[in-house]
């Protein structure tokens, strides 16, 4: 199945995306040079990039775009929990073991989500350590603390 690539870019990241006809893959953040690609934009694309629009102007707390993702039994359950995590709220790594079923697997969680193919979407900004540092994010610490107070502005009470 041919894939699709675009670079979306924002004033706090530049993201790859990368999609075949059914889902998207894989959102990249780019913290160095933008690749040069020739963009390739789909249905499920086209998608990609109005909800990602509608959520960094505040107007999407949802994303409903079908996703697709490979990983271990254990990272995948790790991902499902993250994208269960409501806008707007924060979870520990200790709150997304317990979720899980593996009281001790905090670090584990943390490596998961470090390997988060589809960040933004599946919300691994959204986790934080328990005395409530941020801990890491691979758009970088600016980047994390944009999208939570993103989330936090726009959050509806």
């Amino acid at each position: 199945m041919q894939q699709h690539k675009y670079i979306y870019t924002h004033k706090y990241s530049n993201l790859l995306l990368i999609a075949n006809d059914k889902s998207i893959l894989k959102i990249e953040f780019i913290n160095q040079e933008i690749p040069k690609i020739k963009p390739s934009v789909n249905e499920i694309m086209k998608m990609a990039i109005q909800q990602l629009d509608e959520y960094f102007s505040g107007n999407r707390t949802t994303f409903d775009i079908p996703i697709a993702f490979d990983g271990t039994d254990f990272q995948n359950k790790v991902w499902n929990a993250l994208y269960r995590i409501p806008y707007g709220e924060t979870r520990s790594y200790q709150d997304i073991a317990i979720a899980i079923g593996n009281p001790k697997a905090s670090r584990a969680i943390g490596n998961a989500n470090h390997e988060n193919p589809i960040p933004i979407i599946i919300p691994c900004h959204r986790v934080i350590r328990a005395n409530g540092d941020l801990g890491g994010f691979g758009g970088g610490l600016d980047t994390k603390t944009y999208l939570l107070k993103l989330e936090q502005d726009n959050k509806i009470t």
